[in-house]
């Protein structure tokens, strides 16, 4: 069901708003309007689903083949040599769009883009953080 407010949505119900580069019956993928590298590419889910955590499994999966095939196409026929896909979930992540949705980087050689954060030393040790965030079994 579209959110009237989501950026995302109306894009969805308007495609004509955005630059498509791929879509299927259940995922739209399209450029970023502030593209961060050549190519920076979106990819959405048509149905509004917020996040990581509410997004349904088989709509995820759906979503990451389309993730592939724009990967694949971005190597084969734009001459990319990798890619990164951002996703975050939730405030504390730093989702500013809340419908779930990934960021397809294609990858060129001495492009110049260090994806890779530089992130804080954990404060656990690796046995305390596998004993306290196991799933159980």
């Amino acid at each position: 069901m579209p959110t009237p407010s989501c950026t995302f949505c109306t894009i969805v119900e308007q495609p004509a708003n955005a630059l498509i580069v791929h879509e299927d019956a259940r995922t739209i993928a399209f450029l970023s309007r502030h593209p961060e590298v050549d190519g920076h590419t979106l990819l959405v889910p048509k149905p509004h689903h917020a996040d990581i955590f509410s997004i349904p499994e088989d709509l995820l999966a759906a979503l990451m083949t389309s993730c592939k095939r724009l990967a694949l196409h971005w190597r084969e026929h734009v001459g990319a040599a990798g890619v990164n896909i951002l996703h975050a979930s939730g405030a504390a992540a730093e989702q500013s769009i809340f419908h779930f949705h990934v960021h397809l980087f294609p990858r060129f050689p001495n492009d110049g883009l260090h994806a890779w954060p530089s992130l804080p030393r954990p404060t656990r040790t690796r046995e305390d953080m596998h004993a306290a965030f196991r799933l159980e079994r």
